[in-house]
């Protein structure tokens, strides 16, 4: 590590990227606990002064995904890679409705997050609000998904080390490397991954690590307060990468035939009201709301449906998630994931 440390923290003039061989060394130590405390502070913090290469972000996640057996969901499905790490500050969290009506139009999702950002509750608690499981092991999250097209998968339980690097945010007060690594970890190693991000050095990297990593489709989105979402308010920057080419987009809400919205329809709750934004959500899926909230949603489950390959653009898409809510599929969706069995952390079963 000492090496490597070296390599990476000689300044912003003489620091070098890590080979890909000496990456999956670094990330070995770091996960493995060979590296010292001191070492690894310090292998964070210059790392995240110098940034990460596309190299090193490829070969650092190839690393940390040989730790853990993907989860067993069946190939055939299409399922679609859905990771939210960010959290919310003023925005409730779309997301989680809109994988709920993309499931109910005939997606398969796995969703997987972090919620221990202090301030930003992530998808967990909202989802735990609305009575689905938030804890559940590999195994059954796969089974959700494969039975109902939708799963959340805790990264703390799935994958407890990179957990443990995740945490250090709040030791450090800065994001690490271990913040792009969670995006693009894939438990289940989907064919098809939607990634959301803030930080502009991180889009065209993401999209080319992605490639070497040999992802056959994704979209990167510039998204609202980090997640993968699509504003309704704005124009959304997006890469998307399908077959090794890489094709930038710019997508507003008026490309696919819905109206402009207001940074109101998108405001969220405080941080200990995740009752208050259930209740949002779940009139939402159950067709009694109308207006920019709505459009929200359906702006996100169309591109999640577009992700999964139901129709060739994200225009075509917005009708299947319309349908799915006005029809009453949305609705049921959301009574079905909530019923499913709890399985604790200690791998016991609640229902």
């Amino acid at each position: 590590m000492q090496e490597f440390i070296a390599k990476i923290a000689k300044g912003q003039k003489a620091s070098k990227d890590l080979t890909w061989d000496e990456a999956k060394r670094a990330m070995k130590s770091l996960i493995e606990g060979e590296a010292t405390p001191a070492q690894v502070g310090a292998f964070l913090v210059a790392m995240r002064i110098k940034t990460e290469s596309v190299t090193e972000l490829a070969a650092f996640t190839a690393t940390a995904r040989s730790y853990v057996t993907p989860v067993p969901v069946p190939r055939d499905l299409g399922v679609v890679d859905l990771p939210s790490y960010a959290g919310k500050q003023e925005t409730f969290h779309a997301l989680a409705g809109a994988a709920i009506v993309a499931a109910a139009a005939g997606a398969y999702i796995l969703m997987h997050g972090y919620d221990g950002i202090p301030g930003r509750p992530g998808q967990a608690a909202v989802l735990k609000a609305l009575g689905l499981p938030i804890d559940s092991d590999a195994k059954t999250a796969a089974e959700a998904v494969a039975k109902q097209g939708f799963g959340y998968l805790d990264i703390a339980l799935y994958h407890p080390p990179l957990y443990r690097f995740l945490e250090m945010r709040r030791e450090l007060g800065v994001r690490n490397v271990f913040h792009p690594i969670a995006r693009l970890l894939n438990p289940a190693r989907s064919q098809s991954q939607v990634i959301g991000l803030t930080h502009p050095p991180y889009f065209e990297k993401t999209a080319e690590a992605l490639r070497m990593l040999g992802s056959p489709r994704a979209l990167v989105v510039r998204g609202v307060e980090g997640d993968p979402e699509l504003s309704i308010a704005m124009v959304t920057k997006v890469l998307e990468l399908r077959e090794e080419r890489i094709t930038p987009l710019t997508l507003a809400p008026k490309d696919v035939g819905l109206p402009l919205g207001t940074s109101r329809d998108m405001a969220g709750f405080p941080p200990d009201q995740h009752e208050r934004e259930a209740v949002l959500l779940r009139r939402i899926l159950h067709n009694q709301v109308q207006g920019g909230a709505r459009e929200w949603m359906l702006l996100n489950a169309a591109m999640l449906l577009y992700a999964a390959g139901k129709e060739s653009s994200l225009a075509a898409c917005v009708p299947l998630a319309r349908r799915a809510i006005e029809e009453g599929a949305a609705g049921r969706k959301l009574e079905a994931l909530s019923q499913q069995p709890v399985v604790t952390a200690s791998g016991g079963r609640a229902c």
